[in-house]
């Protein structure tokens, strides 16, 4: 509870900051611009998730790496006006879970479970970006699409195997 505590503290802190310091530099507005590149407040507060779970509260990595992958992903799609991208876009949210899940059981000393319980997200979500861009016009050819599906299946299948808790030799 402590840490919680701490970590949303500091997450207030700097969020008051930001919004303090503001109006005392009007031109920032127009440095940062806002209209194109808002997408990456959204990345921020998934920052401020990921600063939570350095700091000990482990579970909010999962909310900050969606926060900040759709953030951005928005990023992406808004500076280069792609937005028929959402076609395929969407198959990363998976991943990006699965990258929280990895990162939060890391931060808890536990590299071989988060390999395996964010690892298979990640591929599924990669397998399934691949897969929807190529048929809405993601830009893949097919034989780039069968490549990348081998080489994702390939390094599952190695991992797998490597972090497997069955040690035994089988044969």
């Amino acid at each position: 509870m402590r840490s919680s505590s701490i970590a949303a503290g500091i997450i207030l802190i700097l969020a008051g900051l930001f919004f303090l310091l503001l109006p005392l530099f009007p031109n920032i507005a127009s440095v940062i611009n806002i209209g194109q590149h808002w997408p990456l407040i959204i990345v921020a507060v998934g920052g401020f998730f990921l600063v939570g779970a350095l700091l000990g509260v482990t579970g909010l990595a999962i909310p900050g790496t969606v926060i900040a992958g759709i953030g951005g992903l928005l990023y992406y799609q808004n500076i280069n006006n792609a937005w028929e991208s959402w076609a395929y876009a969407w198959a990363l949210i998976p991943g990006f879970v699965g990258i929280g899940i990895f990162i939060s059981r890391v931060l808890e000393g536990d590299l071989r479970r988060g390999l395996r319980e964010g690892g298979g997200l990640i591929v599924i979500s990669s397998i399934l970006f691949i897969v929807f861009g190529a048929l809405l016009g993601g830009g893949f050819s097919f034989g780039a699409v069968v490549a990348i599906l081998l080489i994702v299946f390939g390094l599952w299948l190695f991992f797998k195997a490597l972090f497997s808790s069955d040690r035994s030799q089988k044969t």
